[in-house]
Formats: C-alpha cells, structure tokens, sequence
C-alpha cells in the first residue's frame, strides 16, 4: 500500500486558541508515537497565530485510518471541533 500524506492548514478561532496551543503539545506526542506515523507536523504561522500548517505521513491507509478514529476519540478531537481545516491527502 501507498503511504498517504495530509497538507494544508487549520485556522484556529480565538476563542480556542489557548486550548489549542496547550492541547496540542499531546497530541503531537501520542499521534508520534502511533503505529505507522513517519512524520507528524503542526507549526504556528508567524504573521496569523491562529494559523497552523499541518503536515503529516503515514505508511498506509490503514495507520491513516487508525489516526483520525484516534483522533475523533481524543481530548484533541473535542478541543478542536471549532477549527476549520483547509486539507490535501494524497495516497
């Protein structure tokens, strides 16, 4: 199977912005830690912190998969369900 990578960005509202930045700091560590994860990337824009710019690599579909049921499940998942995601995923 084809590795699959997500790029894009999220915006964050201010409101959540706070919650985001500190929630964040696990989520980075437990999706790291994830079977099949090669690269996990979120990164503050400089000129709009409520920008994020997300990029992420997953040896297949399956740990992809595996990764967004995670995710919806998380405290993360609840954190940020006001931000929207500008998204590519490529498989």
């Amino acid at each position: 199977m084809p590795k699959v990578v997500l790029k894009g960005f999220i915006i964050v509202p201010d409101a959540d912005l706070d919650a985001v930045k500190k929630e964040l700091v696990t989520h980075k560590k437990l999706t790291l830690e994830e079977a099949g994860c090669i690269i996990f990337e979120v990164t503050q824009c400089e000129k709009d912190p409520r920008r994020f710019n997300v990029y992420e690599e997953f040896k297949d579909k399956r740990s992809f998969e595996a990764h967004q049921a995670r995710v919806k499940a998380s405290l993360w998942g609840k954190v940020s369900e006001n931000v929207k995601r500008h998204y590519e995923i490529f498989e």
